[in-house]
């Protein structure tokens, strides 16, 4: 008699690279904000291909600490907000969260105050309209559109960051010299440059990053059945921090790089024609059309567009989060609205006051000078407390960092404490 033949085990099959891309390619898509097309702009208008080198030595740092906070959520089941509440004093809780909720909505305004500029660049009409109709827009998305599907949105928008891939092919840039800048920075002591670098390291390490990412893996644990955090379930750790990794080391390099053609772009185009002060990305955007063509300007613009719609949801939803958390109330976008009242309110209310400070006579500009400075003030302490926080055992139980992390992660915060000494110094001169 012959035995049946044995039965085929199927194995599980590898997750695709869409499925794992989520929180970190969405976190380092918006941290391309129009305030940071703004800052970049900026940086290669005034020094042309100069300060290139400081996207290449900011991608390790930004991708250790983004993967710190990513483990926070993912490993302890709660944000950074939530974890602080736990382990640490409720004064220095309520200040940072302070700090970051007075950024964020400065940032979420002057954003919301470029997105308008821009349209009304491409096709004319009232501004300020359009700024209430990005702001109730995006609040209304963030608010009522479930979770999966929100997430599904704005995975899509990244793709509006190409848009400052298609520019740096329609102008003339000498690709020899981009190399050189690249691998042989040349230094300056200068206090423009110094005040440049600390303006780049500010735009690609800011807090609200930190709080959206950890939050967002605590989103993604809840919407899947099967997953626990780490700490009560190990043996979904390798597949987990696996994903983690991938999905944060992509997000932060699409950011690194399109911040990298965007300086190329205004070096190549601005800079080389004597137009070296820039101030807002619309700015940038219209002095592109008159050197590169109506093709380069209109895809610029359209960019800025694009990625204030990434980001908008993702400066007020961070501020939810930290409050949410920084107070015990129940918080995600997975929730429906009535079940998380204040988490949906601190986002409405964050959009709200960033809309009505385009009707006001405050200036965008010196408002954005602030909230950078506020972003670059908070993420020293913050970071220092991210890392004292994931080396304790009572908290990550076994996933305390491992050394390469830890060494990356302490260094990034050591050069963000230096820019703030960096900033302190150069403004007193």
């Amino acid at each position: 008699m012959q035995s049946a033949a044995p039965a085929l085990v199927k194995q599980p099959e590898r997750p695709k690279l869409l499925q794992i891309m989520g929180p970190g390619l969405i976190t380092g898509a918006s941290d391309d904000d129009p305030s940071g097309i703004a800052t970049y702009s900026q940086v290669g208008a005034q020094f042309g291909y100069g300060l290139a080198w400081t996207l290449l030595f900011s991608y390790p740092l930004m991708c250790a600490i983004q993967e710190i906070s990513a483990r926070i959520g993912r490993v302890t089941g709660a944000g950074i907000a939530g974890n602080l509440r736990k382990h640490y004093p409720a004064w220095l809780l309520n200040t940072l969260v302070g700090l970051l909720i007075l950024a964020n909505t400065i940032n979420l305004g002057a954003d919301l105050g470029a997105m308008g500029a821009s349209l009304k660049l491409l096709i004319g009409g009232p501004q300020l309209l359009y700024v209430a109709f990005f702001a109730l827009a995006s609040a209304l998305l963030e608010i009522f559109v479930r979770y999966s599907r929100y997430v599904s949105v704005l995975k899509w928008l990244t793709l509006s960051l190409f848009a400052y891939v298609a520019t740096v092919f329609v102008v003339d840039v000498h690709w020899a010299d981009v190399g050189r800048a690249l691998i042989v920075p040349s230094l300056s002591f200068k206090t423009d440059y110094i005040v440049a670098i600390v303006a780049v390291l500010g735009t690609t390490i800011s807090p609200y990053l930190f709080f959206w990412q950890a939050g967002e893996e605590v989103e993604d644990e809840q919407e899947r059945p099967e997953a626990e955090p780490l700490k009560q379930a190990p043996q979904q750790a390798p597949a987990e921090l696996s994903r983690i990794r991938i999905d944060t080391y992509i997000g932060m390099a699409l950011s690194n790089l399109i911040a990298l053609f965007i300086v190329i772009t205004t070096a190549a185009t601005l800079n080389a024609h004597g137009i070296t002060d820039i101030q807002t990305s619309s700015q940038a955007a219209e002095a592109l059309r008159p050197i590169a063509g109506e093709f380069a300007f209109a895809v610029f613009a359209a960019g800025i567009i694009g990625t204030g719609l990434l980001t908008l949801p993702v400066l007020a939803g961070s501020a939810a989060y930290a409050l949410g958390e920084a107070r015990g109330w129940p918080v995600g976008l997975a929730r429906k609205a009535h079940q998380a009242k204040a988490f949906y309110g601190t986002i409405a209310a964050a959009t709200v006051i960033g809309t009505i400070m385009n009707f006001t006579p405050i200036d965008p500009i010196k408002a954005l000078f602030w909230s950078a400075v506020v972003n670059g003030v908070t993420a020293a302490p913050i970071m220092a407390m991210m890392m004292v926080l994931t080396m304790r055992r009572d908290i990550m139980g076994g996933f305390t960092l491992p050394r390469p992390l830890q060494a990356m992660g302490w260094l990034a915060t050591i050069v963000m404490g230096m820019t703030i000494v960096g900033m302190v110094v150069t403004s007193l001169q």
